[in-house]
């Protein structure tokens, strides 16, 4: 019944560091959504399609991040080794109160648009300049519901801002579903459950404040998302040094230690077992 009441508190709390358009207050484990970080050939292009999404552009220090409630995004000069699609991060999916009036606006500015496959008018899709597709999901409707393993179904509230994220969907090989599912529970803290679409059936997924994370069998086996268009996420952490050294005690292995940088935030760097390379921060909030 604790545990019940504290997944009830949560979301009320999470709901409401959105509406201030701000990094959501972490889990028990200390964990949020912190950012997503893209390597792009044309900065500005992509910088004007992100700002047309809905991103407010702030400085941090001498650097622009592109902030939206509960996430931001990078974007740095580089050639990648393709696109989203194709590594073990298929897309990246936002919340918006009402699809087709977002597709009709992206595509009078210019974005090519797609409706969803279900033909419902509650899911579409939104391509960048370098041609990455961002997925769009309606408020309220049963492709943002998600149901805990073992709690109750809390049904969303209305949203209060114009975007924000919901989803980034994982394609993993075929019997790694529950493995996946697990390992972000345990390590960061996620809620177990499943994440509903069109058709059944749902999807598995970890729920951390500010993102679902979504998880699809898929034949064979998907590129890294290192050097890729998407090349990490990121997740903001409570005393991250101490998350650093919990998660080396637990056998896992940085790909770079903890850090403190001249601006005050703190970095470390990892990879999921299946090639998820995960930006951890401490400080992003502060934006």
């Amino acid at each position: 019944m604790r545990w019940v009441i504290s997944v009830l508190c949560l979301a009320v709390l999470w709901m409401a560091a959105v509406a201030k358009a701000q990094l959501f207050p972490p889990n028990p484990a200390g964990v949020a959504m912190g950012h997503l970080h893209y390597n792009v050939r044309n900065v500005e292009a992509n910088r004007k399609f992100w700002i047309a999404l809905g991103a407010q552009p702030v400085m941090m220090g001498t650097r622009e991040v592109l902030r939206f409630p509960g996430v931001l995004v990078f974007l740095t000069q580089a050639e990648s080794s393709g696109g989203t699609e194709g590594s073990v991060v298929n897309h990246v999916a936002f919340r918006v109160p009402n699809v087709p009036q977002s597709l009709a606006r992206l595509k009078a500015a210019g974005y090519k648009v797609q409706e969803g496959a279900s033909g419902t008018g509650k899911v579409g899709n939104v391509f960048g300049p370098e041609d990455e597709r961002i997925e769009l999901m309606e408020d309220q409707s049963v492709n943002v519901k998600f149901v805990p393993d073992k709690a109750p179904y809390v049904q969303p509230s209305k949203m209060t801002v114009p975007i924000t994220l919901h989803h980034i969907h994982f394609y993993v090989p075929a019997h790694s579903v529950a493995d996946v599912k697990a390992w972000y529970v345990k390590m960061f803290g996620g809620i177990p459950g499943k994440r509903y679409k069109t058709v059944d059936p749902p999807y598995d997924a970890a729920d951390l404040p500010g993102v679902n994370l979504n998880v699809s069998e898929v034949p064979g086996t998907l590129a890294p998302i290192k050097g890729r268009r998407l090349d990490h996420i990121g997740f903001e952490i409570e005393n991250l040094e101490a998350f650093c050294k919990k998660l080396e005690a637990s056998g896992i292995k940085l790909d770079a230690p903890y850090r403190k940088l001249p601006s005050g935030i703190a970095n470390a760097y990892l990879t999921d077992p299946w090639g998820v390379y995960i930006e951890l921060t401490e400080g992003l909030d502060r934006l």
